[in-house]
């Protein structure tokens, strides 16, 4: 019997990325770094668009676009730049970055909407104008921080870890996202008081 054995190294990796490949990374960052200042981003939600939201979206447009043409976003590079999970490469800084404020928009936005529905579970109360007045940029510096120290997965100073690291972010990515959808949805749709809160707050714990 023969048995057909193939090498990783003799594995075909492609050498360049797609352009539409490229765009199409290019939503994410711009979801990721719109949502930074986060009392803004509250405001929105909160009241609809202002001009303020407008301006800082063509800030960011404009922003992402020079990034995505110089290769300084992570997808979005002309080729790529992680091949094998393994490799102890150096993180460019770019990379550290962008994954830094990407924790924030999951971690940030997720952990202060769950303060403020248990605060409502709890008082009776709504506070999110007060939680993100005063809770969003203690938590953003922390995770900051967090990132510049290299404790988060993705943005450590080596790519060697990629291949579990990315797990933990696409996990929370598609749990968070998944949680923060369901909050919306339930939010317009039940009413307030504590059954309705509470009806709330289940399904976000679960996700």
């Amino acid at each position: 019997m023969i048995l057909k054995v193939e090498y990783a190294h003799q594995r075909k990796i492609r050498e360049r990325n797609k352009k539409s490949y490229r765009l199409a990374h290019m939503p994410i960052w711009i979801w990721v770094f719109f949502l930074v200042p986060g009392p803004l981003t509250f405001d929105l939600f909160a009241h609809g668009p202002s001009g303020r939201n407008g301006i800082w979206l063509l800030f960011v447009l404009c922003a992402v676009a020079i990034a995505t043409y110089f290769g300084q976003l992570p997808g979005c590079e002309p080729c790529p730049y992680i091949l094998r999970f393994c490799e102890d490469k150096p993180n460019p800084l770019y990379r550290r970055i962008c994954y830094t404020f990407a924790w924030n928009a999951l971690l940030n936005f997720g952990f202060l909407n769950l303060a403020g529905l248990v605060g409502a579970v709890f008082t009776g109360k709504w506070y999110m104008g007060q939680i993100y007045s005063y809770g969003y940029f203690p938590v953003l510096l922390i995770i900051v921080l967090l990132g510049g120290f290299g404790f988060l997965p993705r943005v450590r100073r080596s790519t060697k870890g990629e291949g579990w690291e990315r797990r933990y972010f696409y996990g929370a990515v598609w749990s968070i996202s998944a949680a923060q959808a369901v909050l919306l949805f339930t939010w317009k749709a039940l009413p307030r008081g504590l059954s309705g809160d509470l009806t709330k707050l289940t399904p976000t714990f679960s996700l």
